[in-house]
Order: structure tokens, then C-alpha cells, then sequence
């Protein structure tokens, strides 16, 4: 879904190292040591987007009409952004990094090279929606949902929880997408609430018992049509369908895993402002405007059925409310993008 930048091309694997770096201690944020988000911001501000791309115009496209800074967006992914930022260092060009999923977060934030959020956005988003240490924000959130043939099963066969997926009776009858950065923090959220042993003998399961496919939504395309009886997703993949044809998902259920179980884990999408950054009060306004009540009104409104999580502002109607998700507590800053992908290639999934 993203479009590459030809400069983000060719990122050297190694930069992935960073994330063996000490993480930053939880810190007070402090509008002084990065520009105010409540100083009148001017100028222009380059934001790196491996959010979706339509999501984030319409953050930019508002933003900029309020406040008449121009903004720049280079396009990528999770995994790609992070790793050209830490391979940037000091030099990035990037005022702010935005984020499907935390895990790349964190790997920038575990390299130093994230300011202080300042404290006028920290107020605005709950403590569940952003990391301890406060030097990146959630912007939005995404659940975590098995998806299922409704032709073929039933709410009461489908398993209780996650871990229920590497049990010899799953076998051939789920699929995931476990190249994609959505995915991985999925098994993020695992090594952090389960461990590395539990998270491990997990992924050996799922070597024997699941089918790969390229994408959540062509691993619920399989699901819809009878390829495969169930898929472990993202919830907004199924509403963005159903909001549109819906012929990709008109024989699709979702199951929520919920009781804090590991497969309710809800995905914080993050923002963060970059210690490179030519213009801080511009980009600290940035996210406290789309952290702020007429930001998360945009998912709120709009069409990516993302949830919102700041400024008290109520989830797309058509979602399940946050509470009733019953998601594990995660701390995102906690979320090891490293050590998954190294039991993952272990495991043989990647």
C-alpha cells in the first residue's frame, strides 16, 4: 500500500543493530528542550509516513490549512523508515516519524534520536496509549482480530485464544501475513506478555500449522473465499472492505480474542519528533494537532477505521469500543522489533 521512496531503497540490514542500544529512561517532557507545540508554528516540516498514505493527508491537508506550514511527506514502511532513520542518525532530515505499529518506535527510540514529546500532546493522549518514557505518542490504534469463513464455522469453534493457533488441531486452517510489520508486532506483543520460551515454541507451531500470504488483506481475501477457514489480522482491514464492496469480505466474521489474552492485543501507531529536526515548534504542533480533538476526528469521520485513542474522542461508530476490546496491557516502548524478527527466522517464517 505504500509507495517508495527511491532514497529509501537498498536500507543496509545493519542499521537493525540500534536496537541493541540502552532505551531511554522514562523522562519529563519539556517544551523548552524541543520548541513548543503551544509557540505559533511557521515554516515547513518533513514528515517520514509509514502510516497509510490517504490517513495522513488528511492529518497534513487540516494541519496545514490551520496553521500554514507546508509539509512535506516521504512515504515508506514501518520497518524501512526506521531503519533510514537510524541509518541517518543526527543528519535525518525528518522532522517527524509516523508509524502503522510501535516496534519501529521504539528501534528509533532505542537509538537516541527521538526529543522529548512535549508535554502539551503528552496530556492528550492516555498513559495505555503511549510509551513510559514519553519520547514518541500513539496516534491512532489498530486490534488485533482472527477472521473466520462463516460458512464454515461457527463462533463457538473457534479458539479461545491465541496460543491456541500452534495446537495440532489448527493445523492448515489459519494463515497470516508474517513478513509485514503488523504482523510481527503482533509477536511483539507475545515475547513481551508471554516471554521468549512461550513466544518461541508459538512460532514453531504456526511454521507447522498456518499458510503465509502477502498482506492482511489478501490473507482475507483466502479467508473469504474458502481458501483457508480462518486469518489472523488487523480489524480495519475488514471495515475498510465493507465500507467500500465489501466483496472481499461478504463471508467473513471476526472474532475477538479479548480477557487480555495476547491475540487482543491493540497496535499503537506512533509519532514521534526527531531530535534532527530543523523546526521543533512545527513538528511538536503537528502532533498535538492530530493527537488533538480535530485529529483523531479525522479517524473518528473517516474511512480508515483506525481507532481513535486521544482528546477523549470516541472510535468510528461502526467499531467495537476500546473498552469492550479487553486488550492486554503492552508498554510500547517495550515492543522488540529485533528479537522477533530473530526467533521468527528461526522458526523458518521469515
Amino acid at each position: 500500500m505504500k509507495i517508495r521512496n527511491n532514497a529509501l531503497a537498498g536500507i543496509a540490514l545493519a542499521a537493525a543493530a540500534a536496537l541493541g542500544l540502552a532505551a531511554c529512561g522514562a523522562s519529563t517532557p519539556t517544551p523548552a528542550a524541543t520548541g513548543s507545540a503551544d509557540a505559533k508554528p511557521s515554516g515547513e516540516i518533513t514528515v517520514y509516513n509509514a502510516q497509510h498514505e490517504s490517513l495522513t493527508a488528511e492529518w497534513v491537508d487540516a494541519f496545514t490549512k490551520e496553521t500554514g506550514v507546508k509539509v512535506t511527506v516521504r512515504n515508506g514502511d514501518d520497518t524501512e523508515m526506521s531503519n533510514q532513520i537510524v541509518q541517518e542518525g543526527g543528519a535525518s532530515p525528518a522532522d517527524v516519524f509516523l508509524t502503522e505499529n510501535s516496534p519501529a518506535m521504539a528501534q528509533v527510540e532505542n537509538a537516541g534520536l527521538f526529543a522529548d514529546m512535549d508535554k502539551a500532546t503528552v496530556d492528550q493522549v492516555p498513559a495505555e496509549y503511549r510509551p513510559s518514557t514519553n519520547k514518541w505518542t500513539g496516534i491512532a490504534a489498530r486490534s488485533t482480530v482472527l477472521v473466520y469463513d462463516k460458512t464454515k464455522l461457527s463462533e463457538d469453534k473457534l479458539p479461545k485464544s491465541l496460543l491456541d493457533l500452534a495446537k495440532p488441531e489448527w493445523k492448515g486452517k489459519w494463515a497470516a501475513s508474517p513478513a509485514g510489520a503488523d504482523f510481527q508486532a503482533i509477536v511483539s506483543a507475545l515475547l513481551e506478555l508471554k516471554g521468549e520460551a512461550a513466544t518461541e515454541e508459538w512460532l514453531k507451531g504456526m511454521k507447522e500449522n498456518s499458510k503465509a500470504y502477502k498482506g492482511n488483506s489478501t490473507a482475507m481475501k483466502a479467508v473469504n473465499a474458502g481458501e483457508v477457514e480462518t486469518a489472523l489480522i488487523y480489524h480495519y482491514y475488514y471495515f475498510g472492505d465493507q465500507a467500500k464492496t465489501g466483496e472481499n469480505s461478504k463471508n467473513v466474521g471476526l472474532h475477538y480474542f479479548k480477557n487480555q489474552d495476547p491475540g487482543a492485543f491493540l497496535s499503537i501507531s506512533g509519532g514521534g519528533v526527531l531530535k534532527s529536526s530543523k523546526n521543533a515548534a512545527a513538528a511538536q504542533a503537528f502532533l498535538k494537532f492530530i493527537t488533538g480533538k480535530q485529529g483523531q476526528e479525522v479517524l473518528k469521520n473517516g474511512t480508515s477505521f483506525e481507532y481513535a485513542i486521544a482528546s477523549k474522542v470516541d472510535a468510528n461508530a461502526k467499531l467495537v469500543p476500546v473498552k469492550d476490546l479487553q486488550a492486554p496491557a503492552v508498554d510500547p516502548a517495550k515492543l522488540n522489533s529485533a528479537k522477533v524478527a530473530e526467533l521468527m527466522t528461526k522458526a523458518g517464517l521469515l
